[in-house]
């Protein structure tokens, strides 16, 4: 633990590495154990099963994975946060780990644990495919990542007709009713027993009016319950029946683009939902309607499913369900997925650490996760005697004065239990805010696997969290980028540690690359305002007022109260901050170097550049034009006199040629790089009038 002293030292968190005779301290033979690690190309699959069941969930995730890829056209898939699903071999295990629904676990056989750091599935294999069961929000977490912003019955659509699917080694079936169910079951004594299931979507649609169009588009809805308290059953409602018919007609009339015109017209040009529907489809929201009922009552296969499951006949409603069948786009033999042994104890510690995330079962999982962070080492076969481990102390709140970078050892006292208890507990202290906490759990951690990224992850979180905290700087800044290039190579697709590296960029100093960082983390997570207004912030640092602005605007009519009240106080300061300018850095706060990263491409003109807009500040006297702004398509870039470029915008037959004096330097959004081979896209501009069809860029928005 950290020792304390009498007076204020500033907070310095420093992960210093293991002395020698811990790395070479004899390893003794495991016990055995039944789970086992299966890593796929994009998930972890913990389970005692075994290995070719393990193997089989690996394969069905990303078998459904690239379904959806399928289904949006996407050649890639972004997953910006990493996804380890739990498996279970038998119901008693599930059940004490399952959310609970009324004071009993659900039965459903799966669930989803969603996080700020990584998510996690939940499975029971003694159910038959138990994967359907989290296909909703496992939908849910692919589009959050891969598809910008959009309105509820989409998102819910969308993952309704997603969630139908039923994959083997070699088919994929889709497009039945996802919450059809029998009306008759078969106990474990092979006893008929009365279901009386709720009713499904194709029941709803058959037996109520429709809602009107206009008024399905603009109902406000939640994206995604989280799975781990929400309630069974909430889909059954026209709501869902008519949202998922709607895609169900979209994606089989290929329609998608359309949609993302339609988005386009109603989120980022505020064209009435009426309007937006005529110009996207070519066609009224009465005749959109009726087209999306005509295409229902078309789909057969729906009606003989339910009469077969209403008749009890399981069989004949599953063969009947699926309205479309096409290959698998992943096979057994196409991936390769390693099995490895797993400690049990830190296989108990992952299933802790998920109880933790869940309300109902958090006071259990916590103290499980006690016991196993302070259970005793491991014992040599030979001596019977605890293994001695050494560790080097990570510095933290209330030790004694030490310097930035300062790698002295300082022996502490022997780290002992599993050591992701260790993690999953600092985490929880980071999340509630109790940094103190939080440090010896990482340092007992770091001691006892010093390879493990989440650490340095965790680390980096809890010096921007105590930062934010206390209105101060971030300690150790140095060695927090060094932590984040570490965790960006080990998961290339990070979104939050490139969120991170972004803040300490900036408070380095290094603003062109703190652009490129946040950007990043946009493009991997497009729905997750916090890395806007962290860039929005980023603008500001660097004095891009109009660019700052024109994100804050945007951001202060978020459905998240948070981020709204966050933009509207960014709002009212601006004013000041661009008549008096921004205080310096303190004169105690450390200057460091900037570290190179994935996103130093720009990083040796970077001075240069500054250097050349300094000049230009002194030089030239300040522009007094209004800042406009502009939403159209861009329809040409004429880059013949470079380094400046002429944009081409037009929108409802208002063209205006809009010129950058040197695109290189030019705020982008939505984009890392400018290109001068852009045409046919939808762009937002703030610019400065030259005239009524012309004018000078300030910043460009490329969808």
């Amino acid at each position: 633990m950290p020792t304390t002293c009498n007076r204020s030292i500033p907070i310095l968190f420093v992960i210093t590495t293991l002395v020698s005779n811990l790395l070479t301290h004899p390893a003794f033979a495991a016990e055995p154990t039944p789970w086992l690690e299966v890593h796929s190309a994009h998930f972890t699959v913990i389970t005692d099963a075994g290995e070719k069941r393990g193997r089989e969930v690996a394969l069905r995730f990303e078998q459904m994975r690239s379904v959806f890829a399928i289904l949006l056209s996407k050649d890639r898939l972004n997953q910006p946060l990493p996804l380890t699903i739990l498996a279970f071999k038998n119901d008693k295990t599930y059940y004490q780990t399952a959310p609970l629904n009324q004071g009993q676990p659900t039965t459903l056989p799966g669930f989803f644990v969603p996080g700020e750091d990584q998510n996690f599935i939940v499975l029971n294999l003694f159910e038959l495919e138990p994967w359907r069961a989290v296909a909703h929000d496992f939908c849910h977490m692919l589009l959050n990542a891969n598809y910008p912003p959009a309105q509820g019955w989409f998102d819910e659509g969308l993952c309704e007709y997603f969630s139908s699917m039923r994959v083997d080694n070699k088919q994929v079936e889709i497009g039945g009713d996802p919450e059809l169910q029998p009306s008759v079951t078969t106990d474990l004594l092979q006893n008929q027993v009365a279901a009386h299931p709720a009713k499904s979507l194709t029941e709803l649609l058959g037996a109520q009016v429709w809602l009107a169009m206009t008024d399905l588009f603009s109902m406000k809805h939640e994206a995604s319950p989280n799975s781990s308290t929400a309630s069974e059953g909430t889909r059954h409602t026209l709501y869902y029946a008519q949202s998922w018919m709607v895609m169900h007609y979209l994606l089989h009339e290929k329609k998608l683009d359309q949609t993302g015109t339609y988005f386009d017209l109603v989120l980022n040009q505020h064209v009435p939902v009426e309007d937006a529907i005529q110009k996207a489809y070519g066609m009224s929201s009465v005749q959109l309607g009726q087209a999306v009922k005509d295409y229902f009552h078309a789909q057969t296969s729906l009606l003989t499913a339910l009469d077969a499951a209403r008749g009890g006949d399981a069989n004949v409603a599953q063969q009947a369900a699926q309205g479309y069948r096409f290959p698998a786009p992943v096979g057994p033999e196409d991936t390769a997925m390693p099995a490895n042994p797993l400690p049990e104890a830190d296989a108990e510690a992952i299933r802790a650490g998920i109880e933790l995330r869940i309300a109902d079962r958090r006071e259990a999982g916590l103290k499980e996760l006690q016991a196993l962070a302070t259970a005793p080492p491991p014992v040599a076969p030979q001596t019977k005697s605890p293994v001695k481990k050494v560790e080097k102390k990570i510095g933290g709140i209330g030790q004694g004065k030490a310097e930035a970078g300062d790698d002295e050892a300082q022996l502490a006292p022997t780290a002992i239990g599993d050591e992701i208890a260790h993690r999953f507990l600092a985490w929880d202290h980071i999340e509630h805010g109790e940094f103190d906490a939080a440090i010896p759990e990482l340092s007992d951690a770091a001691v006892l696997n010093q390879r493990d990224m989440w650490i340095r992850y965790y680390l980096s979180v809890l010096k921007y969290r105590a930062a934010q905290a206390k209105h101060g700087d971030i300690q150790g800044l140095a060695n927090m980028m060094q932590d984040l290039r570490a965790v960006l190579e080990w998961f290339p697709e990070f979104a939050d540690a490139y969120d991170l590296t972004a803040m300490a960029r900036m408070e380095g100093g290094g603003s062109t690359a703190a652009m490129q960082a946040e950007r990043a983390a946009m493009q991997l997570s497009p729905r997750d305002e916090r890395y806007v207004f962290h860039l929005a912030e980023i603008y500001i640092a660097a004095k891009k007022w109009e660019a700052a602005q024109a994100l804050l605007d945007r951001l202060k009519t978020s459905s998240d109260a948070q981020i709204a009240t966050l933009a509207k106080e960014k709002l009212t300061v601006i004013g000041s901050e661009r008549k008096y300018g921004i205080a310096g850095a303190s004169p105690t706060q450390p200057q460091y170097s900037a570290q190179k990263s994935p996103f130093d491409i720009l990083e040796q003109d970077a001075a240069a550049r500054a250097a050349a807009e300094k000049a230009a500040e002194t030089s030239t006297p300040a522009d007094k034009r209004v800042t406009r702004f502009f939403k159209g398509r861009l329809v040409a870039v004429d880059c013949s006199a470079q380094p400046s470029a002429v944009l081409t915008v037009t929108a409802e037959g208002v063209v205006l040629k809009l010129r950058a004096v040197d695109y290189r330097s030019l705020v982008l959004v939505g984009a890392d790089i400018f290109s001068c081979d852009w045409k046919n896209r939808s762009v937002t501009v703030n610019y400065k009038p030259g005239g009524l069809t012309d004018g000078d860029l300030v910043s460009l928005e490329v969808r």
